[in-house]
């Protein structure tokens, strides 16, 4: 990997009440263009092509987005519909939990154990079930009601936590030390990192999906793309997709809720730093603490960070329904920071530093469809 220096910030705030025209609170270091990295291994996509269900899902052009942010191409990664499921997350869990069982007899009862706002929790129990396997899920507070029971549907037990979502991962990793357990988490610290970085290789067939459909657009490769960011496993696997080819590539905007925002915090500070974790109706994105394998990738192949409100969410959840996307306040946000990011006060600094201009190809990944968090879309 190759080291480009120091990070260097620029700095505004803004709340939910904040009067408009208010500059976003933002982050920039265009230097992380130039880092580079090792690849995510071949083999995942090719594992996720034998699954019954697996198909590439639809990278939609949407150009009143590109006449709205001012550029060439606006595409979005529509993710509502993956695996059976209303959320990404089923690429990572299916490839952790496969490496898992591959390394035990195939004739051990293991339960699968995680923490989860919602989505991550759901696939791991959906995959459990398929393969005949126990799911114990730990939800934490501000889950929706409806998500909590879609897990529970798939047929695993649910513990509900009176906590945020770090205090339902440190229970979930406390039940997962009885013997049978395995615990499935996508998010790393000290002594937990292999089952965590298998998730975020499974996440690396997305982006290889991606680079497929532009391509067929005949758009090329992006210049733009904006990753919805929780614990930063997903944005990992960006940094890791684009940062990986040796040559300059697209700007990486993180996007998250102004109420759990430690990926901002963190870049602003050069460290990893928890943050508490307020109420938002971006359940999944409700997060105090980065994965501790995503922040060293993060810290030095990112080239910015943007938080977002929740009335920003939302209207970017109903913008996109009116063109025929189903997005959840969590996937939508990637329409509100690059929003934030190209457009209003100071957006001509903001775009400067992304190099994003006007003939730019914008890639938003939306992350969960309407179903998967009903939290204030109806």
């Amino acid at each position: 990997m190759t080291d480009t220096g120091p990070a260097t910030a620029s700095r505004a705030t803004r709340s939910d009440t904040t009067a408009p025209g208010t500059p976003p609170a933002w982050y920039a270091r265009p230097a992380a263009r130039e880092w580079t990295c090792a690849p995510a291994p071949a083999e995942v996509r090719a594992f996720h092509s034998t699954l019954s269900e697996y198909a590439p899902t639809p990278l939609t052009e949407l150009p009143p987005l590109a006449a709205e942010l001012g550029v060439g191409r606006v595409f979005v990664k529509d993710e509502s519909a993956r695996l059976g499921l209303p959320a990404f997350k089923a690429l990572g869990a299916s490839w952790a939990v496969h490496r898992v069982l591959a390394e035990r007899a195939s004739d051990t009862p293991v339960e699968l154990v995680t923490a989860t706002d919602g989505n991550h929790g759901r696939a791991v129990a959906r995959i459990a079930r398929r393969l005949g396997r126990r799911a114990h899920v730990f939800v934490s507070q501000g889950v929706h009601p409806g998500a909590a029971a879609a897990i529970e549907g798939e047929g695993a037990r649910v513990t509900r936590v009176a906590g945020d979502y770090d205090r339902a991962v440190r229970e979930a990793a406390a039940a997962a030390r009885a013997e049978g357990s395995v615990l499935v988490q996508d998010t790393a610290w000290e002594g937990y990192e292999e089952v965590p970085a298998r998730i975020v290789e499974g996440y690396s067939t997305l982006f290889a999906e991606v680079d497929g459909q532009l391509a067929d657009a005949g758009a090329g490769a992006p210049d733009l793309v904006a990753v919805p960011v929780g614990v930063g496993s997903l944005a990992q696997a960006a940094v890791t997709h684009y940062r990986s080819r040796g040559a300059r590539g697209p700007a990486l905007l993180a996007v998250e809720p102004t109420e759990a925002a430690p990926g901002l915090a963190s870049l602003t500070r050069g460290e990893s730093v928890t943050v508490a974790a307020g109420e938002t109706v971006m359940a999944g994105l409700n997060c105090g603490t980065l994965s501790d394998l995503a922040w060293p990738v993060l810290r030095d192949g990112l080239d910015a960070a943007v938080t977002v409100p929740d009335a920003e969410a939302l209207a970017a959840v109903r913008d996109l329904a009116a063109l025929g996307v189903s997005s959840g306040p969590c996937g939508a946000a990637a329409l509100a920071g690059a929003r934030a990011a190209l457009t209003g006060a100071g957006a001509g600094g903001r775009r400067a530093e992304l190099g994003v201009r006007a003939g730019a190809t914008v890639v938003l990944l939306s992350t969960e469809g309407r179903e998967a968090n009903p939290h204030g879309v109806g």
